[in-house]
């Protein structure tokens, strides 16, 4: 005899990038590259650098210090970092709302980013953004691991890096043009969606379930 128990729908959880998605970190980014610059006597074009956020932070380093020299720059850099780039750094437009888009349909908002965890986390208290999770140093590819354990539905990010990470853990790719790759590029590294920012999120998301069985 076939069970009468209703079924119960799976909570959809959401997660989203850091950088360039939930927060301009920009300002912030500059002006520890600049410290760090000052720091170690080596030249780095700080402007530059922001210009090119998204991937890992020894894809940035490699462009002005020796190989030899990344992991304890690195090092140097990340001990830095509160003390030069969290103060600065806003939420970008519509941050707070996307969240509390996925909280109001009974959902889980996550955060899976690059950047090193312990910093990431330190962002998000210093603007009152409060994920259900924070998982740091994934990049690309490598956050399907987050976005699988946590069952995430939909991946939220800015660079093609990101679409990557959410077709790889078979999530729908949603992306926001408000980092360095253009609305073409997202689309053309196979996004699902793309979003001007996450301004458009909560209609986008209302729309998405309305259009599901």
């Amino acid at each position: 005899m076939a069970s009468t128990t209703p079924l119960r729908s799976v909570p959809l959880t959401v997660g989203f990038d850091l950088d360039m998605t939930l927060i301009d970190s920009r300002p912030g980014i500059r002006a520890c590259y600049q410290a760090l610059s000052e720091r170690t006597g080596t030249h780095i074009d700080a402007e530059l650098a922001v210009t090119r956020l998204g991937p890992p932070l020894a894809d940035e380093l490699i462009h002005w210090f020796p190989a030899e020299r990344i992991e304890e720059v690195a090092d140097l850099y990340r001990e830095m970092y509160p003390t030069y780039a969290i103060a600065p750094t806003p939420a970008l437009p519509g941050a707070r709302d996307a969240m509390a888009a996925v909280r109001e349909v009974g959902g889980r908002a996550i955060v899976v980013t690059a950047k090193h965890e312990p910093n990431a986390k330190l962002h998000l208290a210093h603007l009152g953004i409060e994920p259900d999770a924070v998982i740091g140093d994934l990049w690309a590819e490598q956050k399907a691991l987050a976005l699988r354990e946590h069952d995430a539905g939909v991946y939220v990010g800015d660079h093609v890096g990101d679409v990557r990470g959410a077709r790889t853990a078979g999530a729908l790719a949603v992306a926001v043009a408000t980092g360095p790759c253009d609305p073409a590029e997202l689309r053309a590294a196979g996004a699902d969606v793309v979003l001007a920012d996450l301004t458009e999120f909560p209609r986008w998301l209302s729309d998405h379930r309305a259009e599901r069985p």
